[in-house]
């Protein structure tokens, strides 16, 4: 019944991950509103108008055939990898970070991109990779390289968590790939034994600091420990129910740091409670559950891959920032999808959902090439 009212162009959109996403970033404007003391800017509006630019891209990405994104992989990859290479030598300081290319009319952040292409890389590397060289150990080499250079690149800008998320879509796509388990467990095994030695050599030590705040927060409370103090008093102020819209004392009196960006999950969590952070989790839950499906159903292991590696990437996103905000996870600066003010992170969000609908509508299609 519903085709015939509605035209079938139309119908066949997934407005089932649409809709959730356009009510979470209508819930993440309300908290920004509530953020601003009652005000539609700086950043509510702006989060407003974010969204629909980039669910006009997700919807554009979406329409792209399965052979023009395999073309693209390598190509894109090579380009952001010579732009974080512009970042590391010329690129535009801002907060003690090198992370930005300033072009006159916006500051590019290429590390943001590099996530969903990276994903796009190891996809296309492992859906031409003949089977049997899968469990090769020469295998191991490529992947490294393709994983490592860029990685290494955002790491030394320095932006410890963003080249956290980059490792982890690289190893999500290459664990699901099917190489041996053995290989995660001996590289495990070298990252932990490792670890001592480069958090007292390689870490800067804002990020050694962030690492023992993490540990003992109530050491310096109103130093290094103040953000995450602030974000565990917010969000277990709010209790079940919340103080109600508009009542947030912590954000409204400035006691709560970054409380439109990185602690936002903690500004709602005080005026919603628990009921609010239910549903955003829940409608997260939602989203990685049909990112999932299409996985499954994707009609190729290219197709299977990016799916889910994208997918992952942004449960990476969700997973860290509010492990981060309740004082499960150090402090990295991620912020929180559809949630949180700021437009990087939500045009990789809406790329890594573009490229998942593009994989369903190739599934809806019988896999066609030209779908």
């Amino acid at each position: 019944m519903s085709r015939r009212i509605i035209p079938e162009a139309i119908a066949r959109e997934p407005w089932r991950v649409i809709l959730p996403l356009f009510a979470l970033n209508t819930f993440g404007s309300v908290v920004l509103y509530s953020a601003a003391g009652g005000h539609l800017q700086p950043w509510a509006l702006l989060h407003t108008i974010h969204f629909a630019v980039f669910l006009v891209m997700a919807f554009v990405i979406s329409r792209v055939p399965r052979e023009f994104f395999r073309a693209l992989a390598f190509p894109a990859y090579g380009v952001l990898v010579a732009l974080l290479l512009m970042v590391d030598l010329f690129g535009a300081v801002r907060g003690g970070s090198q992370r930005w290319i300033d072009l006159g009319f916006m500051m590019l952040q290429p590390s943001e991109l590099m996530k969903p292409t990276i994903v796009l890389a190891l996809a296309h590397f492992f859906a031409n990779l003949p089977p049997a060289m899968t469990h090769n150990w020469r295998t191991l080499l490529p992947v490294a390289g393709l994983a490592g250079v860029p990685v290494i690149l955002v790491i030394i800008q320095p932006d410890l968590g963003t080249g956290l998320s980059v490792a982890a879509g690289a190893a999500v796509v290459i664990f699901l790939a099917g190489l041996p388990m053995r290989w995660f467990i001996g590289a495990g095994a070298a990252i932990a034994a490792i670890a001592p030695v480069a958090f007292f050599t390689l870490l800067h030590d804002y990020q050694r600091k962030r690492v023992l705040v993490f540990l003992n927060p109530e050491e310096d409370l109103l130093g290094s420990g103040y953000h995450i103090t602030q974000s565990k008093i917010a969000i277990g102020s709010g209790g079940f129910f919340g103080k109600g819209f508009g009542n947030g004392s912590q954000s409204h009196l400035e006691y709560l740091p970054e409380a439109q960006t990185d602690f936002a999950f903690s500004t709602m969590a005080e005026e919603w409670g628990v009921l609010g952070g239910l549903f955003v989790l829940a409608v997260f839950l939602w989203v990685f559950r049909w990112g999932m499906q299409v996985s499954r159903r994707a009609p190729d292991r290219f197709s299977s891959l990016l799916a889910a590696g994208m997918t992952f990437t942004v449960f990476f996103y969700m997973a860290v920032n509010t492990l981060m905000v309740m004082g499960l996870a150090p402090v990295v600066g991620i912020p929180l999808p559809w949630i949180s003010h700021g437009g990087s992170a939500l045009m990789t969000n809406m790329i890594c959902i573009g490229s998942i609908m593009a994989v369903d509508r190739w599934s809806r299609r019988g896999g066609s090439l030209s779908a």
